[in-house]
């Protein structure tokens, strides 16, 4: 009798340690804060710094994982408005930020004006300099140009735009080669596979390869706004809105601006 006594006993000892020990793994479980990911689609041409931004960001937040989506503001635009799942909308054009805020994926007071940028023609580095100005895309031996696609990529609609303005585009529209975005037409000048290309300045500033021939008189083309703004039906909207202040805070217009976009 006593024999089993003492093995009831212990079985008890075992079932209230065991309980015990599932009772504090529950707690540090409970206290140890989930990882949310938040997707924000953005232009091509911020890239290299929103990658600098992600960096810092991260740091300062250990609980926050930033997934970025590049590619041109006008198929991102249409992605979220198919409903693709994106937290934050990062766009090189106000027309295709503008369709967000109209269909309602975009509150107004959740939008904002970041930032600006500049126009540039390039040309690849190692190239003899034959090009000096827009007029000089007329040349004869200027037998490929390369833009983004206008309907999709900002950057290209305003290209074709300036070209407009300045009566050359039926001239050297047969020698246009577009591309899917802003990136990829600095690659095809990188990589000599075109004479000249049209780029924001902050693209042609991170490349060794290529030379800015001209820059474009403002007046030629739209002005180039980047907005961004939270996406209405995003499931991390408390996390989204703390990274949208963010990119308005002193520290990330500081890395924006060494990158060469207009904060002001």
């Amino acid at each position: 009798m006593k024999r089993q006594w003492k093995l009831v006993t212990a079985l008890l000892f075992l079932f209230l340690v065991s309980a015990c020990s599932g009772n504090e793994n529950s707690v540090q479980s409970s206290g140890h804060k989930e990882t949310v990911e938040l997707t924000i689609s953005a232009a091509a041409s911020l890239k290299d710094v929103l990658t600098v931004i992600q960096k810092k960001y991260e740091e300062e937040h250990p609980e926050v994982e930033l997934k970025f989506n590049y590619g041109a503001s006008g198929s991102l635009q249409q992605q979220i408005s198919q409903g693709a799942p994106v937290d934050l909308f990062f766009s090189a054009a106000e027309d295709k930020f503008d369709k967000l805020v109209e269909e309602g994926n975009i509150e107004e007071e959740d939008g904002i004006d970041l930032l600006g940028n500049e126009l540039v023609l390039v040309v690849p580095k190692e190239e003899k300099l034959i090009i000096g100005n827009f007029h000089d895309l007329k040349k004869e031996e200027v037998d490929q140009i390369s833009i983004g696609i206008p309907e999709s990529v900002p950057a290209g609609k305003y290209a074709k735009e300036s070209f407009e303005k300045i009566n050359i585009w039926k001239e050297i529209e047969q020698k246009i080669v577009y591309a899917k975005d802003v990136r990829q037409v600095l690659s095809y000048v990188e990589t000599g596979n075109v004479k000249a290309g049209v780029v924001y300045k902050t693209d042609a500033l991170i490349s060794d390869k290529v030379s800015i021939a001209a820059a474009a008189d403002p007046d030629m083309h739209t002005s180039i706004i980047y907005p961004a703004g939270i996406i209405k039906n995003s499931k991390h909207y408390e996390q989204a809105k703390d990274f949208y202040d963010y990119l308005q805070s002193n520290e990330a217009l500081k890395v924006l601006n060494e990158h060469g976009f207009i904060t002001e």
